[in-house]
């Protein structure tokens, strides 16, 4: 008998092994067996105009004192990693970028990527000694085409920042507040971070992760500095 493909592959490690992880009266949410990414089928995405709209609805600006203590949480581990006046990209950074503001204030150079509102893709060309992602990684359609790509920006030595609430179990996830969100798609757990990184160091070079609190992680592209 002949074998169907999977219509639902995993979007990070393309791997067909996924089965259903939860639903509710919004989506459904499958888990993948090899990477353990649980995400949302994309014939269930929002169009990009719905997303978009979402999007829109924020209002994040650089001078207000509660998003820059949010951001922080990436922002200060992160920044204490960097070599004064390093280079970088923030991915994701909205209609009010803030992130790379911090970074700027701090000695660094930063470029902006959004897919909306920062669309100039000749950014994601050119080498960086750390790329920063708050709250973005649960947006990717693509995650493990889209990661690849920005690893691949990085120069040996660099340092992937990554905000993004974490899956615990799939008690937690059935009454989690994040996947209220309809622009979050795909998430991530420490064995997902786990598997990336040993898929990096495999593949590559030798890769390091540094698990910071609840939801901040970083990889280094190399051995982390003691």
């Amino acid at each position: 008998m002949m074998t169907l493909p999977n219509k639902n592959p995993c979007p990070l490690c393309h791997g067909v092994d996924t089965v259903p992880y939860h639903s509710d009266r919004a989506r459904d949410y499958l888990n993948c067996l090899v990477c353990a990414l649980v995400f949302v089928p994309a014939v269930q995405h929002l169009s990009q105009a719905e997303e978009k709209a979402e999007y829109d609805r924020h209002d994040n600006q650089p001078e207000d004192p509660g998003y820059r203590r949010f951001l922080n949480r990436l922002y200060e581990p992160l920044n204490q990693c960097l070599a004064p006046g390093s280079r970088g990209l923030d991915v994701g950074c909205g209609p009010g970028p803030t992130l790379s503001v911090m970074f700027a204030e701090a000695g660094h150079s930063v470029a902006l990527y959004d897919p909306y509102y920062a669309p100039d893709r000749s950014v994601l060309d050119h080498p960086y000694d750390f790329i920063s992602l708050s709250e973005v990684v649960e947006h990717m359609a693509a995650p493990g085409r889209d990661l690849d790509c920005l690893w691949d920006s990085l120069v040996p030595g660099g340092y992937l920042g990554i905000m993004t609430k974490r899956v615990r179990d799939r008690q937690a996830f059935a009454t989690w507040h994040y996947i209220t969100d309809p622009t979050h798609i795909s998430f991530f757990s420490e064995k997902t971070f786990q598997w990336l990184v040993g898929r990096w160091s495999v593949a590559k070079e030798a890769t390091s992760l540094m698990i910071v609190g609840d939801d901040v992680v970083i990889i280094c592209k190399g051995a982390a500095p003691i």
